[in-house]
């Protein structure tokens, strides 16, 4: 099992760009594990971490419900912001400056194949980087994400989830709000669910965060949690 992850760190670019980039990734693997089943010389599949920011974008799973992005077109155009229909799964939500996005390209072949696992240490990894700034986060049951708060009435997403996996290669990942300007998400109901709300890294510490910091302290987590060697 290959356990090597190369780290893409793309800066801020488009949403489409980066979806086709992924998708490049995704479709090698694939191919290489559709190759191996044909063959007894097995090659090693790869896998990509990229991190990356989106100019302001919102994004819609393939079971989501349109209805929950709350402006028309043209306010988006308005606001410099676009929207798209994707294949991940989950409901809508917002990317932009200020959130570090995660798209983790894995063959869980390398891993372990288990999708409901996946999730969890993705989301562990999330806590744990915020516990190294002392916010205290957890999961809410029956909801993928990161939250504060859970069980009160100020419970709160700091991070989204939505991915997409095929004989177990993934895709697409997560959105954690470090400085993210929260007033974009007033625009949608934030992945479907109406009485929560989402809160950053900056509002909750009252400061900004150095957003370099934070993902290296995430990606820390990341290979202990996964047993990953990032090269």
């Amino acid at each position: 099992m290959n356990k090597k992850v190369k780290v893409e760190e793309l800066g801020i670019i488009d949403f489409q760009k980066c979806w086709k980039y992924q998708e490049v990734f995704f479709e090698e693997i694939l191919k290489i594990k559709s190759t191996n089943r044909k063959t007894e010389k097995k090659i090693a599949t790869k896998n990509y971490l990229i991190f990356c920011e989106h100019p302001h974008v919102y994004t819609l799973g393939k079971s989501g419900d349109e209805n929950n992005l709350l402006v028309n077109k043209d306010y988006l155009k308005a606001k410099g912001a676009t929207f798209y229909k994707i294949n991940r799964g989950g409901d809508i939500t917002y990317h932009g400056p200020g959130q570090i996005v995660g798209y983790p390209i894995l063959d869980l072949d390398n891993f372990f194949t288990d999708i409901h696992k996946y999730l969890r240490l993705l989301e562990e990894s999330v806590i744990l980087t915020l516990k190294d700034y002392e916010i205290k986060a957890e999961r809410s049951k029956g909801e993928t994400g990161v939250w504060l708060d859970v069980g009160s009435e100020n419970a709160r997403k700091i991070c989204a989830f939505g991915v997409k996996s095929s004989r177990w290669v993934t895709m697409h990942g997560f959105a954690f709000n470090v400085n993210t300007d929260l007033s974009y998400f007033d625009n949608i109901i934030p992945c479907g669910i109406v009485d929560k709300q989402v809160t950053s890294m900056e509002k909750e510490l009252g400061k900004s965060l150095n957003i370099k910091e934070v993902q290296e302290r995430l990606k820390v987590h990341l290979i202990s949690l996964f047993k990953m060697e990032f090269f």
